[in-house]
C-alpha cells in the first residue's frame, strides 16, 4: 500500500506539487481541449480558490522548453504522445 498524499493547500507551483508527491487531481485535459479547439482569446472564470493559478503554472511548465516530461508522466496528457512531442 502506498502511503498517503499530502494535501497542497497554499501551494500554487504544479512542479513542486508534483516533485513532491502531493495529492493532485489531474486536470491536463484543459491544455488538450485548448490545443484542439484555439482560440485568439481564451478567458479563464472561476470562483476564489478554485485553481486558476495551478492551472496557469501547469499550462506554463507544459509549454515552457526545457520541462522535464516526467512531471506529466502517469497524467491524461502524456497518452497524448502528438501533443506532448510538438508542444512538451
Amino acid at each position: 500500500m502506498r502511503g498517503k498524499l499530502k494535501l497542497p493547500v497554499g501551494y500554487e507551483n504544479f512542479a513542486e506539487i508534483r516533485e513532491t508527491g502531493f495529492y493532485y487531481v489531474d486536470k491536463t485535459k484543459l491544455i488538450e481541449q485548448l490545443l484542439e479547439a484555439p482560440s485568439k482569446v481564451t478567458l479563464f472564470t472561476r470562483p476564489r480558490r478554485f485553481g486558476k493559478t495551478l492551472n496557469m503554472s501547469m499550462l506554463k511548465y507544459f509549454f515552457e522548453n526545457g520541462t522535464d516530461p516526467q512531471l506529466f508522466e502517469g497524467l491524461h496528457i502524456a497518452q497524448r504522445k502528438d501533443l506532448c512531442e510538438a508542444y512538451l
